[in-house]
């Protein structure tokens, strides 16, 4: 009950604390090497001004923790609601509107590339993808790195070319025909039984999978090698997995 009560009192008091709320732009540019949370934020107001990073080459790479942090010591309020680990902030200048502006922007920016020839189904490593310029950024592109390692490359990947969300997959641990163990799990109930996978799939995809016993066929969702869960559990994973791979 004390716990509870000191939980409560904290509910209570945390608005008190908050900051005024702020959004990450679209395009986080600075002009002069000194990155601020004007560069950074809409609705910085009076913190606009305030550095948070120096930029020495064309571009650099925050830690998105590390500028939340800043911006909450200024008095502001960044939920990173999508959930990223890097801020990209490109040097340059930002028109407010205009084709030519458009153009330049796009002309110039930071997008990841493949840093040699991978085969398809080749696991992704940390040297496998470099920072590099480009005319144009795929609809698609990631701007986090460290969310490419360790994923599965879905076709033949040629180094230079720009990197896709399209171009990786979670590996496949549970295969096709397989028998797994299927998990529900719920306010203290626990169960469990054998299934056979109709179809094979990464941690966090959903596959069919039919009851060896009743023959009965259902949605269950990928947990690790063999396993895969169902229930409250599951939703909670494919939530996390679709976080995840927001990117931008």
């Amino acid at each position: 009950m004390k716990a509870l009560a000191i939980l409560a009192a904290l509910a209570v008091a945390t608005p008190a604390f908050a900051g005024a709320p702020v959004i990450l732009k679209a395009q986080t540019v600075d002009a002069d090497g000194v990155v601020t949370l004007g560069d950074l934020f809409d609705g910085a107001g009076a913190a606009a001004g305030t550095p948070v990073a120096a930029r020495s080459g064309s571009s650099v790479i925050l830690s998105a923790a590390a500028v939340q942090a800043a911006a909450r010591r200024a008095g502001l309020d960044w939920a990173n609601a999508q959930g990223l680990r890097t801020i990209v902030v490109s040097g340059g200048a930002v028109a407010a509107s205009g084709p030519a502006a458009s153009a330049a922007v796009r002309g110039n920016v930071d997008v990841l590339t493949w840093a040699r020839s991978i085969g398809a189904g080749e696991m992704i490593q940390p040297q496998d993808v470099i920072w590099a310029k480009a005319a144009l950024a795929p609809a698609d592109a990631p701007t986090d790195p460290d969310l490419l390692v360790g994923m599965a490359a879905r076709r033949a990947l040629r180094a230079g070319a720009p990197v896709t969300g399209r171009d990786v997959a979670a590996p496949e641990v549970v295969k096709a025909n397989e028998i797994v163990t299927i998990t529900y799990d719920n306010e203290g109930i626990s169960l469990s039984l054998q299934a056979k996978a109709l179809s094979g799939g990464g941690v966090g995809e959903t596959i069919n999978v039919q009851n060896v016993t009743s023959k009965k066929t259902v949605q269950a969702v990928v947990t690790g090698p063999g396993q895969a869960a169902v229930g409250p559990a599951a939703e909670q994973l494919k939530l996390t997995r679709s976080t995840r791979y927001a990117l931008r």
